[in-house]
């Protein structure tokens, strides 16, 4: 199949496993939870201004995420997987950036290619299949940054229509602020102020709309916060300003991220984008000469931007005190673009340029990567040393080994063009493996669907449900009621005390050394339900799987 066909169908077979059985699996309590359920109390109570979790006020996120999740509930009806259809369209989106940044980049003549291999390259990244199927907040600030950065480097690329461009750039500007806050216009007015001094074009900054832009910004900011500040003063605006961003960035609130040091980003960056990540190295040879060759032709000044948009990102963020691996997620069409630009002009180049040995040597090491990902999977989720038992980890790992094997050998042996596309194609039948196979085995660890049934054959409508020291917020969503969350023992043992009916969720370790030695009565156990922990440092040390204990003071009633 030539080239310009093989790139296109690979892609449309790379997209499909974002879209497959999104409702075939329950919430992700770690973040999706949020997301699911805050939009439902929004339709209940018919309340589109003030957003409610666990019927409480939940002002720490702007409302446009919940607004789009609302809007998809009230086409297709509530569910989590209707939830999860926007989310992957917003991966839709990035990899639809990373196409046009590298067309974008590319010198002319390379257009085409560059642009299949950058969506083709970020399209089979694990990390976004997965993001993509559950993250909705990162997602969408990712999705509005990176789609800021494009109409920026358009608007270089093609002087012409300018105005065009920079006007949808701020309409990003505007919903990324109303999905996660000023974030959204700081880092790329903090980049492309930048990119300005760096070209010594400061003055410049008077092209860029500044009057009309900030017009259009407020035009789709200002209401919400308008209608809230009517609503509910200027208390919970301040609140999520200063504490939500501010004390989050200086003093890591909310984080647990004190041995993260200055380059912890580093790994991240790389797996977040691999394999098109491993592509930065020859990316920044590319660059390095094009410099010394002083040229400043559109795409290279695109480049320059991009390196810049990478750079200044993770400078960012490596300085706060609170570090989160997907605060850095809005760089991957970036370096998406940069490494189809670079796939581009190697393969042209039939290994002539310099280009492509270095390519051709990423690709052994990618493939090798591959081969020891593969096998890793296979022995930490199949083989005897497995705590965690995933249904397919088998021949995913055995398609992972074979594949890497295969690129590897097809890159020593210099057929560069094949081993690129067995590569992705490696990672197409993997991504296709992990969400037909390996994802629905999770189900076996989620607790919360199977503590909901049990409580909704208990408790009574009056009974208070207690959640200690656990993160179990989709129970909200599965009984549609409000949840107590302590992650104090002295509230819980209050509520005993007051011998009001009462439904506990506990880990056996917190029940045995906090409550039960502080009671007088012992409580009976109703349910237990496995869970997980899926830190590689807990998986490597086979550490025993947490049980969630389900307790009730309602012995007598059972």
């Amino acid at each position: 199949m030539p080239r310009r066909l093989l790139l296109p169908a690979l892609l449309v077979l790379a997209i499909c496993p974002y879209f497959i059985d999104l409702d075939g699996s329950s919430i992700w309590d770690a973040n999706e939870a949020f997301y699911v359920e805050t939009p439902r109390e929004m339709m209940e109570r018919g309340d589109y201004v003030y957003p409610t979790f666990n019927y409480e006020p939940r002002i720490n996120k702007p409302v446009l995420s919940y607004w789009i999740v609302a809007a998809f509930y009230h086409a297709f009806g509530v569910s989590p997987g209707v939830q999860r259809i926007p989310i992957a369209i917003g991966g839709i989106v990035l990899i639809a950036v990373a196409f046009f940044l590298a067309r974008a980049a590319a010198p002319v003549g390379f257009q085409r290619d560059a642009g299949w291999w950058a969506a083709l390259g970020l399209a089979v990244s694990p990390r976004l299949v997965m993001f993509a199927r559950r993250i909705f907040i990162d997602i969408y600030i990712s999705m509005f940054m990176a789609l800021t950065l494009l109409f920026f480097a358009l608007a270089e690329r093609y002087p012409h229509r300018r105005r065009t461009f920079l006007t949808a750039m701020y309409v990003s500007v505007g919903l990324g602020i109303l999905t996660k806050g000023p974030i959204a216009a700081l880092l790329p007015g903090l980049v492309f102020g930048i990119y300005l001094l760096w070209h010594r074009e400061l003055g410049r900054i008077k092209e860029m709309m500044l009057p009309v832009g900030t017009v259009i910004v407020l035009a789709i900011v200002v209401p919400w916060y308008a209608a809230l500040y009517i609503r509910a003063g200027w208390e919970p605006i301040a609140s999520f300003l200063f504490g939500e961003n501010v004390a989050r960035y200086v003093e890591g609130l909310g984080v647990d991220a004190d041995h993260r040091g200055l380059f912890w980003y580093v790994p991240v960056v790389f797996t977040d984008s691999f394999p098109l990540s491993l592509m930065l190295l020859p990316a920044a040879a590319m660059w390095l000469r094009q410099r010394r060759s002083g040229i400043m032709d559109p795409p290279s000044r695109v480049r320059t931007l991009l390196w810049l948009w990478i750079l200044t990102v993770v400078g960012f963020f490596s300085l706060s005190a609170g570090k989160q691996d997907l605060y850095v997620f809005p760089i991957v069409p970036a370096i998406a673009a940069l490494g189809g630009v670079v796939i581009a002009r190697a393969l042209a180049s039939d290994g002539t340029a310099e280009l492509w040995p270095f390519v051709r040597g990423i690709a052994i090491a990618a493939g090798l990567i591959i081969v020891a990902i593969g096998g890793g999977f296979f022995t930490l989720f199949y083989s005897r040393y497995a705590i965690y038992l995933l249904a397919g980890s088998a021949v995913v790992g055995l398609a992972a080994m074979i594949g890497g094997a295969i690129v590897a050998g097809l890159a020593f042996r210099r057929r560069l063009a094949e081993a690129l596309v067995v590569l992705v194609g490696t990672l197409i039948v993997v991504n296709w493996l992990f969400v037909l196979r390996v994802l629905p085995s999770f189900e076996a660890y989620k607790p919360a669907p199977g503590l909901a049934r049990a409580l909704e054959e208990h408790a009574g409508p009056n009974d208070a449900i207690v959640t200690y020291n656990v993160a179990l917020p989709s129970l909200v969503y599965y009984l549609q009621r409000h949840i107590e969350v302590f992650y104090d023992h002295g509230p819980v043992l209050d509520l005993l005390k007051s011998r009001r009916p009462l439904y506990l969720m506990v880990t056996a370790d917190d029940y045995e050394r906090a409550i039960q030695p502080n009671v007088v009565e012992p409580l009976c156990r109703v349910s237990s339900q496995p869970t997980f922990d899926m830190k590689l440092k807990n998986v490597l040390s086979r550490r025993r799987l947490p049980e969630i204990w389900l307790m009730t003071n309602k012995c007598n009633s059972r």
